[in-house]
């Protein structure tokens, strides 16, 4: 019988700029377990964006016409979609109560998951950290230097969906683990070969740690998983976002 193990730590503090995020984890990943080679972390992004200071004030906030503009368009507020479009390359989509973008990271989604919730103040929002991949790979590289276990870093953000409701978790930035697993080539059980089949490990990894993380007040944001056997490397999530010329519904 196979299975994998998911763990919560409990009692993580509210993280501030500056804060030493290896340190905090590490720290309370210890107290749910044991560190292992090959274990996967996955961070919702808050406490890496507020650790790097990717808070914005909306009180120091001045909305540009543009921002104005959308404003009337969607009724959100005009110093949240001014840091929506400063997060953006492109405005995709906008309706009332709705503004989809391209994120400067290069996917799309509402709001450049600029986010209110949990930011740290009424007055706040929090954007994704600049460079996920790079913020994955110096919290994995310090939990290597504190701990000598090499493991896998996954940060995770919640998403809705074209076609579905309900939002789910989803990677936007990783280290030493290939966020799509390929198929090609491999036999299935009355072997044909497989032409195309690829699966976004990191984003179904990414749901199932947002499961425990939940959306609320319940403070756990980082989840270890222990006993999955991944493909290593150092690619990052970029490899999951679709060009725009092969995108199929903007």
């Amino acid at each position: 019988m196979r299975g994998i193990r998911m763990l919560a730590p409990e009692g993580i503090p509210p993280i501030h700029a500056g804060d030493d995020l290896p340190q905090i984890l590490t720290a309370a990943l210890h107290t749910v377990g044991e560190i292992q080679n090959g274990d996967i972390l996955v961070l919702a992004h808050k406490i890496i964006s507020k650790a790097e200071g990717r808070v914005y004030s909306l009180s120091q906030v001045t909305p540009s016409p543009e921002a104005l503009r959308y404003a009337q368009m969607t009724g959100k507020d005009p110093r949240i979609l001014q840091v929506v479009l400063e997060e953006s390359s492109e405005v995709v989509k906008v309706r009332p109560g709705v503004i989809i973008t391209r994120h400067k990271l290069g996917f799309i989604c509402a709001n450049a998951a600029v986010d209110h919730s949990n930011a740290g103040g009424e007055d706040l929002v929090v954007a994704l950290p600049r460079d996920p991949d790079q913020s994955a790979k110096r919290i994995s590289n310090g939990i290597f230097s504190l701990t000598g276990k090499r493991v896998a870093v996954i940060v995770a953000d919640t998403h809705g969906r074209s076609f579905r409701e309900g939002a789910i978790g989803v990677c936007v930035g990783c280290y030493g683990i290939a966020p799509i697993h390929s198929y090609r080539g491999a036999a299935d059980r009355d072997g044909y070969v497989m032409q195309s089949s690829e699966e976004a490990i990191a984003d179904e990894l990414c749901s199932a740690a947002t499961l425990l993380m939940g959306q609320g007040d319940e403070s756990r944001p980082a989840v270890l998983i222990q006993g999955y056997a991944y493909p290593p490397s150092e690619k990052g999530a970029k490899e999951i976002f679709r060009l725009p010329e092969r995108e199929l519904f903007t």
